[in-house]
């Protein structure tokens, strides 16, 4: 697998450190669900090729443990993002990073409006949503039990795309069961 320069000394360190794999992946699921570190650092590449080298030990308990953390990352990084939203309301759009996105915030407005809770699950698996999603959650300040709802089982249904086709791509490419 080729990674950007900026990866490679991730993966390579959870790769000779095995058991920093859950709570680095936690770290970088938690920054790239969480609306201004995910718009400046892209920390799904690192998760993907994390997924693989964690899956490719054939160790089933170790890629739960690791989508388990990816997961929990994932919901807290969109709860504090929810939580900003609700904290400072439209203002957080004049905040940086976010000012240099102006289009972000509204975007994010149009897209929860269209698609109210499906809102919260569907921005996840969009890089630029997925930070504005939660926070315009929180500024319209959706109910919180709907939104943890939506939230938790978003943020397991995406570790687990994410994680498994290098985990488990790469077994059944290799010929195992």
């Amino acid at each position: 697998m080729d990674l950007p320069s900026y990866a490679e000394p991730v993966v390579q360190f959870v790769e000779q450190h095995r058991a920093w794999g859950p709570p680095i992946i936690f770290i970088l699921a938690f920054g790239e669900s969480l609306a201004f570190i995910s718009l400046l650092l892209p920390f799904w590449v690192m998760l993907v090729g994390i997924g693989t080298i964690m899956g490719a030990s054939g160790d089933t308990s170790e890629f739960i443990v690791v989508w388990v953390a990816a997961s929990l990352g994932a919901a807290l990084g969109d709860w504090l993002s929810y939580w900003l939203g609700k904290y400072f309301h439209v203002e957080i759009a004049q905040m940086w990073p976010l000012s240099k996105y102006p289009d972000l915030i509204p975007k994010g407005h149009d897209f929860f409006e269209r698609f109210g809770v499906w809102a919260i699950v569907l921005g996840r698996f969009s890089g630029p949503l997925r930070a504005a999603v939660p926070l315009v959650a929180g500024i319209v300040e959706m109910p919180m039990r709907l939104f943890q709802i939506a939230n938790f089982s978003s943020a397991f249904l995406w570790a687990g795309v994410l994680l498994a086709p290098g985990a488990f791509g790469l077994k059944w490419l290799m010929g195992g069961a």
